[in-house]
C-alpha cells in the first residue's frame, strides 16, 4: 500500500535533505541549498503511463491542448481552477536534411520552444509559477530578466490579474522583449548593471516579507516543474523513443536541471526505458559552466564571470541552477562546451534558411553540436534532440546586424536587403545574376 507521505509532493532541499512546506514562499534551504518538489512516483506509477498521455494529445479538452498540463498529475495537485494556461507547450518538433547534414549527425530534430504564446520556453515554465502563485495568496510577482522571462512573466500575470515587476539590465535587453513587457502591463525597472546584479536585487526584493513580492526566476522550483515538460513533450512526439543525445543553451541552467528531473522522473514512470546524455551549450562570453566542467567540477573551478554574447538570453554570468545543472551533466555523462559569438550566428543563418528560425540564443545548440562531431567528441552517428528556446523575433537588432554587409568579418549565409530604383530594368539585372537566386528562368 502507498503510504501517505508518498502521496504529497514535498519541497526538499537538493543538498541537505530538509524538507519545507509547499505552502508557504521559499526559494532556499537555511543552509542555502536550492530546493527541489519532489513528486510522489510511487503513487504515481499506479496512475500515470504513455497511453493516458497519447490519449489526452487527441483531446478538445483545455487543460489537455497545454503541452504542460497534460502531463498534470507530474506537476502537483492543481485544480483546473487554480491554473493560468494559455495554452502553451505547443511548439513543432522539426526534421531537415540540410540542417543534419550541415550538424554532421545521424538524426536530428528541433524541438522550437518559440512557438509558445510569448515567443520563449519561459512560458511552460512560468504557467506553473504563476498558478502556484495563485494558490499562495500572492498579489505581486517579479523576476529579473535579460527579456523573455520577463515577457512571460508579464504577459501570465496579466492573465492572472496580478501585478509585475520586471528588473532587466539597461540597455542589454533586445527592444521585441522589453515591448512585450510593457505591452503586457508589468513594471519594468532598468538596472545599472548586468542581468546578474538584476538577479541578486529581486531576490533581496523577494525576501523582503513586507513588501509580499513573489519570486518567478528559475531560482523559484516550481518554474522548474513546466520547464520539465519540454522533455516530456518531445519524447512523445518521437514515439517515446529516446534519443542518444538532448543539445540545449545554457544560460541560468534551469533548463539544464529541469531536463535532468524530467528524464529521471520518465524513467521511474516506465515512461522512457533509458537516460539520454545531456548537453548544455553556452556562449563563450558567458561560459561559467562550461569553464567548471573542463576543470572536472573540481572545488573552486565554478567562478563568475562578467557576461558579455550577442546571445542575450543566455548573457548570465552566475548562473543560479549551477548546482542542480552540475548534478545533472555528472548523472547523465553529459558534456557542457562554450561556442564563439560567430558560431552561433552562422548556425542561426542556417536556422533561419532552412524556414524554421529562431533567437540567438537557441542556434547555440546547433553550434555546439556541430563543434561536437567536428571534434569527436560526439558519434557522427548519433541521434539528437536539440531545443530551440526562443523566436526569430525576439532580437530583431541582432538578425539585421548580421545580415548587414561587413568587410571586416565573414558571415556565412549574410542575406543583406538590395536597394534598386523602381524599374523592370533593374529587377531583371537581379534576376540575372548567376546563381544568386538559384531557381533559374522560369521561361
Amino acid at each position: 500500500m502507498v503510504t501517505a507521505e508518498r502521496t504529497t509532493v514535498r519541497l526538499v532541499c537538493a543538498e541537505c535533505g530538509t524538507e519545507y512546506p509547499t505552502g508557504v514562499p521559499r526559494y532556499r534551504c537555511t543552509c542555502g541549498g536550492l530546493l527541489t518538489v519532489e513528486q510522489p512516483l510511487a503513487a504515481l506509477r499506479e496512475t500515470v503511463s504513455r497511453e493516458l498521455f497519447d490519449v489526452r494529445l487527441a483531446s478538445r479538452a483545455r487543460l489537455d491542448q497545454s503541452g504542460v498540463w497534460r502531463f498534470r498529475e507530474l506537476l502537483g495537485d492543481y485544480s483546473p481552477g487554480e491554473i493560468v494556461s494559455k495554452p502553451e507547450g505547443r511548439g513543432n518538433l522539426y526534421e531537415d536534411a540540410r540542417l543534419t547534414d550541415w550538424a554532421g549527425v545521424g538524426q536530428l530534430w528541433l524541438k522550437h520552444e518559440g512557438e509558445n504564446p510569448t515567443g520563449s520556453f519561459k512560458d511552460r515554465g512560468m504557467t506553473v509559477g504563476m498558478t502556484h502563485a495563485r494558490r499562495l495568496g500572492a498579489r505581486t510577482v517579479a523576476c529579473a530578466s535579460s527579456g523573455n522571462t520577463s515577457a512571460s512573466l508579464a504577459s501570465y500575470a496579466a492573465t492572472a490579474g496580478l501585478a509585475a515587476l520586471t528588473f532587466v539590465p539597461e540597455g542589454k535587453v533586445s527592444t521585441a522583449k522589453v515591448a512585450q513587457t510593457i505591452a503586457y502591463g508589468a513594471r519594468v525597472i532598468q538596472i545599472r548593471g548586468d542581468f546578474d546584479a538584476a538577479m541578486r536585487l529581486v531576490q533581496e526584493v523577494a525576501e523582503t516579507p513586507e513588501y509580499g513580492v513573489y519570486l518567478l526566476n528559475s531560482i523559484n522550483p516550481f518554474r522548474l516543474e513546466g520547464q520539465k515538460t519540454i522533455v516530456l513533450d518531445a519524447l512523445q512526439a518521437l514515439g517515446w523513443r529516446v534519443p542518444d543525445a538532448i543539445v540545449l543553451p545554457g544560460g541560468n541552467l534551469g533548463n539544464t536541471a529541469a531536463f535532468g528531473k524530467a528524464l529521471e522522473e520518465a524513467l521511474a514512470l516506465g515512461l522512457i526505458d533509458r537516460i539520454p546524455q545531456i548537453i548544455t551549450v553556452q556562449a563563450s562570453g558567458a561560459a561559467p559552466f562550461a569553464r567548471a566542467f573542463a576543470r572536472g567540477f573540481a572545488p573552486g573551478s565554478y567562478r563568475p564571470v562578467e557576461a558579455k554574447t550577442v546571445a542575450t538570453a543566455i548573457a548570465i554570468g552566475d548562473p543560479v541552477s549551477y548546482p542542480r545543472a552540475r548534478r545533472v551533466i555528472q548523472t547523465t555523462e553529459g558534456i557542457v562546451l562554450a561556442v564563439s559569438d560567430e558560431a552561433i550566428l552562422a548556425a542561426k543563418a542556417q536556422i533561419d534558411r532552412a524556414g524554421i528560425g529562431c533567437e540567438p540564443a537557441s542556434a547555440a545548440t546547433l553550434a555546439g553540436l556541430r563543434a561536437l562531431i567536428t571534434d569527436g567528441l560526439l558519434p557522427a552517428k548519433a541521434s539528437v534532440l536539440a531545443i530551440l528556446t526562443g523566436n526569430l523575433m525576439k532580437d530583431a537588432e541582432a538578425i539585421a546586424a548580421y545580415h548587414q554587409p561587413d568587410p571586416r568579418s565573414e558571415r556565412p549565409g549574410a542575406n543583406p536587403p538590395i536597394t534598386i530604383d523602381p524599374t523592370l530594368d533593374e529587377v531583371k539585372i537581379l534576376l540575372d545574376e548567376a546563381g544568386r537566386w538559384g531557381a533559374g528562368s522560369t521561361e
